[in-house]
């Protein structure tokens, strides 16, 4: 038995130095071979943290003086990469869905400089030195040797210059490591027949960006004003622009895709003044179509289409709450335009202030996509008495999610109140209730929903030193006589916005009225929503109560208040 197991332990150790010997003589010929190859595949791994990411390995594919990064998984890119060492020169080469390409010529001389280090290391038995990089405060390690004929590196904006890259280490815990050497094949060999549009680093890394998203235009440089006749075209056309209100409002039915369960979806309003002095509220809202009448029939027919309450004050508030039977506009964007941008930047010169061409809102309505496909209308409304008046651009940005989402439950969604009066133009009334009531309105609310919240949207106008628009005023939101929520909408943070507003008239104290703080908003900016959750809100009937100390007119001038609720939840599918 001794001897039996003794022969066992001898015959174990020759197989394991048998092994250890075939795999250093595989090594030797690997490197052996990648020494003198001009043509030849690389293959790296990616480490984060010390753990590999999952996915085929990225390749680089060296044909003699010319070098094309694969990247991993081996899926189309939009985005190809080359080094040509002849030239000394990297090619970034970018196809968009449309078909059009746009290419980056930059020399190695032109990227950061590496500093040179005396460390050295072994990898895949070539001495590899080191070099250190500092790019945008990241700090990247890299391991190169010279002792190749093939020269390249997987990240081409480190290390092309020095030789061969066999690894890249970013901020000392995200790794690029070679792992091996391959014979190139010929159908590797994917140097572009042509390069498109050449084009400089600015507008390529515009290109880039802008193919990573789908961009749906809506409007384009679309003019609201007031007091030009527009005819609007007959019917329910697709993708044509209608003026209502006199000019003030213009909408648009556009047929938009179904939001994927973890992407993102953004609305960007581009703004300048064509004519119009002033700071005014805009609104960017869809009007639902899902209920006998709707706001549409208003802007159509006239204001008094749709329902009305009346209040303690004796007056008509038309369109502004839910009923069985009629569902108020959804807002998606809340923005003030500001004094004047672009038609009056060279009427008003300062030395120091430079005017900004525009004025941008960017804002994320993800929680609202689920209202926003198929045919949809849509609509942009800007206050003003101006023949010039504003113009506007609008488009909807969709993200694409880092990874796909799952889940079993549906978004659900019910606007059940907006105050902005979007036709103020067209006879509807401002809403001043709030001097002798709370904003009321009572809603049906289905079964089988989780995690319901109000997403509420405040801003006040009206008057100057007396008026709401300058006083701060608790909201108190009430769900069935219980009060869940409170706090006063205000901006303190107008001044930030200066270089938007040319036109904003000067005190003798040196302010500007865009300085000033407002309620909730600022001559240039948009107001964000806040979210009240309703965890525990049961299906059934349901009353919610808005209320606000609003202020009494004086004289000619009267306080209002805008403020829009939209209920969003999860329905299990």
């Amino acid at each position: 038995m001794k001897l039996r197991r003794i022969l066992l332990i001898a015959c174990l150790l020759c197989t394991l130095t048998y092994a250890a010997d075939a795999q250093r003589r595989n090594t030797r010929s690997r490197t052996a071979f990648a020494k003198e190859a001009t043509q030849l595949t690389v293959k790296y791994i990616t480490k984060s943290n010390g753990k590999q990411v999952p996915g085929e390995p990225l390749q680089l594919i060296i044909h003699h003086q010319q070098a094309f990064i694969l990247p991993p998984n081996n899926t189309p890119q939009k985005e190809q990469q080359y080094l040509d060492y002849n030239k000394k020169v990297s090619y970034q080469v970018l196809t968009r869905a449309n078909g059009q390409t746009f290419t980056l010529e930059k020399p190695f001389d032109s990227y950061v400089k590496g500093e040179l280090l005396k460390d050295t290391a072994h990898i895949l038995g070539f001495v590899c030195k080191k070099a250190k990089f500092m790019i945008r405060s990241n700090t990247i390690e890299v391991w190169y040797t010279t002792e190749t004929v093939a020269k390249g590196t997987p990240n081409i904006t480190v290390g092309a210059d020095l030789g061969l890259v066999l690894k890249i280490v970013r901020n000392g815990n995200y790794e690029t490591i070679a792992t091996g050497f391959e014979k190139m094949q010929q159908d590797q060999i994917n140097w572009p027949k042509q390069f498109g549009q050449m084009v400089d680093e600015p507008a390529y890394m515009q290109q880039v960006i802008e193919s990573r998203y789908n961009t749906i235009n809506i409007f384009k440089e679309d003019q609201i004003s007031w007091g030009n006749e527009t005819p609007n075209p007959q019917g329910d056309q697709l993708n044509v622009t209608y003026h209502f209100a006199g000019g003030t409002v213009i909408a648009k039915k556009v047929h938009l895709p179904t939001l994927q369960p973890g992407s993102n979806l953004f609305a960007t309003l581009t703004q300048y003044s064509n004519g119009d002095a002033y700071d005014r509220t805009g609104s960017l809202f869809m009007i639902p179509v899902d209920k006998n009448t709707s706001f549409l029939d208003a802007l159509k027919n006239g204001i008094k289409q749709v329902p009305a309450i009346t209040g303690t004050n004796g007056k008509t508030y038309q369109g502004m709450v839910a009923t069985d039977n009629y569902t108020p506009v959804l807002e998606l964007m809340r923005f003030f335009t500001p004094f004047g941008v672009k038609h009056f930047n060279n009427q008003v010169k300062i030395k120091g202030y430079n005017w900004a061409d525009s004025a941008v809102y960017k804002q994320d309505i993800t929680p609202l996509a689920s209202s926003l496909s198929g045919d949809v209308w849509l609509a942009v409304y800007i206050g003003n008495y101006d023949k010039g008046g504003h113009k506007v651009s609008l488009d909807f940005n969709y993200y694409p999610g880092f990874e796909e989402e799952k889940t079993t439950r549906k978004p659900w969604i019910m606007p059940i109140f907006n105050t902005t009066n979007v036709m103020e133009m067209a006879g509807q009334e401002y809403c001043t209730l709030f001097d002798k009531d709370s904003l009321t309105v009572t809603v049906n609310v289905p079964a089988g929903l989780k995690n319901v919240q109000l997403r509420y949207t405040a801003t006040g106008h009206g008057g100057w030193g007396g008026g709401d628009e300058f006083n701060p005023k608790q909201h108190e939101i009430f769900l069935d006589g219980k009060r869940v929520y409170n706090f006063v909408p205000w901006r303190e943070d107008c001044g930030t916005y200066r270089m938007l507003n040319p036109a904003s008239g000067n005190f003798g104290n040196g302010l500007s009225s865009s300085d000033l703080s407002r309620s909730n908003w600022c001559p240039g900016t948009l107001t964000q929503p806040v979210n009240i959750y309703l965890y525990d809100l049961q299906p059934g009937v349901h009353t919610f109560k808005v209320a606000i100390p609003q202020g009494k007119p004086e004289g000619g001038s009267f306080s209002f208040w805008n403020v829009s609720g939209v209920l969003i939840g999860e329905k299990e599918s």
